[in-house]
């Protein structure tokens, strides 16, 4: 099974570069080493992420990558090819009476930069595959400094195409389509020496059918359905639902809107980055994420940050704890399973550390860096699951030469 949402994709999103469409604030900055009198500047770096929660899933994501650039030409090129490891046996997969599954993810990307002064351009590529979801993406960005760099322009544009498919059947048999146009407009502005602030608008238009094919929904009577609480269980569920059990049917077009605030705050031996994201898409979907971070300078070598995060959000338009049904001739024509689709929220507490480990003068030439969260979830209009708890640490290795 591909896990588009959940566990992988908090994953992805906190601790390893955009490889697929959806992504959250990067993680802590390095600070940028000096350039080296116009020669070319090579970085390579190593990664191990991993992800645990209390609903039985694990995910171990190694990765490497490589960035090579030249800081007073203006050009760089980086990549990343990394793996996720998935083990599962969510009460989802344990519903359907089947046994623990486990997936591998391939996923890597390639980019290329060059801004030799005010103007600037970036393109980018990434790909993911498992046996039943190939994913491609290709992008590019068009930035521009004005005001003696005090304004920086964004705007950039992405194209993705999905196949959905199942493990064991060629795609030539079953299959399924999900295409997406992806827009970005924002503009950053410096206040002062240091305070930066900036807003960023994004724009999501997708077609096709992004419906899980392994993902089958309970059908109940009207006067079952109402005796059903939240978080009931696996048993409950399978003793009180009808014998029809369709799969997933989501709607075959969305359109999605972001609109994104950032302010970093220099002080003297610290900074403070907010992020304040607003979401809302034609499903009816409506959220708002906060994210802080602080980072404090404890020495040239050593930054620490604590980290602390919070998401709300409602239910799609279609959600329904129970999906009602008389028989199965009559079921709902939109009908999903999805809890990252239900009412939710959630908090994350956590933080980092980075260690500059190379020659004076040259500390960011051997860099380590730490990072661990915990996040609670409250779904609070579910089957199965009334709450989570997740955990999530990364540490990385970066060299330049």
């Amino acid at each position: 099974m591909q896990l588009r949402a959940g566990a992988a994709l908090v994953l992805v999103a906190l601790f390893l570069p955009a490889a697929a469409r959806a992504q959250d604030g990067p993680a802590a900055p390095p600070s940028p080493a000096p350039a080296k009198d116009g020669n070319v500047d090579v970085h390579l770096s190593g990664e191990v992420a991993a992800y645990q929660d209390s609903v039985a899933v694990s995910v171990l994501t190694p990765s490497v990558g490589a960035r090579v650039e030249n800081p007073v030409s203006g050009w760089g090129v980086s990549g990343r090819y990394l793996v996720d490891v998935v083990s599962a046996a969510s009460p989802d997969i344990v519903s359907t009476a089947s046994p623990r599954w486990n997936e591998t993810r391939h996923a890597g990307n390639l980019g290329v930069k060059y801004k030799p002064g005010d103007f600037g351009v970036s393109a980018g590529g990434a790909a993911s595959y498992t046996p039943d979801y190939l994913a491609l993406n290709a992008n590019a960005q068009l930035t521009q400094d004005l005001d003696e760099k005090n304004w920086t322009l964004v705007e950039g544009y992405g194209y993705g195409h999905d196949v959905i498919g199942r493990v064991g059947t060629p795609w030539s048999v079953f299959s399924r389509k999900l295409d997406y146009h992806s827009f970005t407009f924002g503009a950053s502005r410096v206040l002062s020496p240091s305070v930066v602030v900036g807003l960023f608008a994004d724009g999501i238009v997708e077609r096709g059918d992004p419906s899980k094919p392994y993902r089958y929904i309970p059908m109940f009577d009207a006067a079952t359905s109402l005796k059903l609480q939240p978080g009931a269980s696996v048993d409950q569920v399978a003793s009180s639902r009808i014998q029809a059990r369709p799969l997933e049917q989501l709607p075959l077009e969305r359109e999605r809107a972001a609109v994104t605030g950032r302010l970093a705050w220099r002080f003297s031996r610290s900074t403070l980055r907010l992020e304040e994201r607003l979401y809302a898409d034609t499903w009816g979907l409506q959220a708002t994420t906060t994210d802080m971070r602080y980072f404090v300078d404890l020495s040239e070598r050593v930054e620490i940050w604590p980290h602390v995060r919070a998401h709300f959000q409602n239910g799609v338009s279609f959600w329904e704890r129970t999906y009602v049904a008389s028989s199965a001739l009559d079921l709902p024509a939109i009908r999903t399973g999805d809890r990252e689709l239900s009412p939710l929220s959630s908090g994350g507490l956590g933080g980092g550390i980075r260690l500059g480990l190379g020659k004076p003068g040259r500390v960011d030439d051997f860099v380590l860096q730490a990072t661990l969260d915990g996040v609670y979830t409250a779904f609070h209009d579910a089957l199965y699951v009334k709450e989570r708890f997740a955990g999530l640490f990364a540490t990385s290795v970066e060299v330049a030469f």
